[in-house]
C-alpha cells in the first residue's frame, strides 16, 4: 500500500452538517484536500492542541496519551485506511512496551487527535484521496508542507488564509489568523 501523506490545514464549522466541523487535510507532496466531517468533541481535542492551549485538567485523549506513555506505548503513524458508507476508518500504528507492533482500529478523528498529540504523521491512500478528495483549482492555494500550525505559515501564507476565511465569514478563525500575522510582523 503507497501511503500518501497529509497536513491539517484547517478546522471550521460545517456548513454541510450543522453543528460539525470539517476537518481539512491536504497531502503534502500535491495540491489534492481531504474534508471529513467530525464531532464537536473531536473538533475541541485538536484545536486545542494545535493551538498550544492548556485546560485546567486533562482532556479524554490527553488522559490517553499519558496512558499509553506511561506504559511505554508509541503511536507512530496515524493511517486513514478506508471509506466504508461516508465513514473513514483509522488505524493506529505503533509499537508496544515490549518492542512488537500495534495495529488499532480507531475512528479518524480520535486518531487525529491523537496523531498531534503524539507528533506523528498522518496518511492515507491513493484510492481513498481519488475518491473522496477535492483537487484545488490552483496550485496556488496549497499551503503545502504544513502540520496545521498558524506559527509554520509564512507572512503571505496568513494573509492569502486570512482572506480565505474572512469570505466564508469564519471569524473566529479570523482572529487566530490576524494575532499569527501580528507576532510575525
Amino acid at each position: 500500500m503507497d501511503k500518501i501523506e497529509l497536513n491539517i490545514i484547517a478546522l471550521a464549522n460545517s456548513e454541510s452538517n450543522p453543528g460539525n466541523f470539517a476537518l481539512i487535510l491536504e497531502e503534502q507532496e500535491g495540491f489534492r484536500r481531504l474534508p471529513i466531517i467530525i464531532g464537536p468533541f473531536e473538533a475541541q481535542a485538536i484545536a486545542i492542541y494545535l493551538e498550544r492551549m492548556q485546560p485546567s485538567r486533562p482532556m479524554t485523549h490527553d488522559l490517553f496519551k499519558s496512558t499509553l506513555d506511561a506504559s511505554g506505548v508509541g503511536i507512530t503513524e496515524v493511517i486513514i485506511s478506508a471509506l466504508v458508507d461516508g465513514a473513514f476508518h483509522a488505524t493506529l500504528v505503533g509499537k508496544k512496551a515490549d518492542g512488537s507492533p500495534l495495529s488499532v482500529d480507531a475512528r479518524t478523528s480520535d486518531a487525529i487527535a491523537l496523531a498531534v498529540r503524539f507528533g506523528c504523521p498522518i496518511y492515507t491512500t491513493e484510492q481513498i484521496l481519488s475518491t473522496a478528495g477535492i483537487v484545488l483549482d490552483s496550485p496556488s492555494q496549497a499551503f503545502t508542507g504544513k502540520r496545521g500550525q498558524l506559527s509554520d505559515y509564512s507572512l503571505e501564507e496568513l494573509e492569502r488564509l486570512l482572506e480565505q476565511v474572512l469570505k466564508k465569514e469564519d471569524f473566529e478563525s479570523a482572529a487566530r489568523i490576524r494575532d499569527a500575522i501580528e507576532k510575525k510582523k
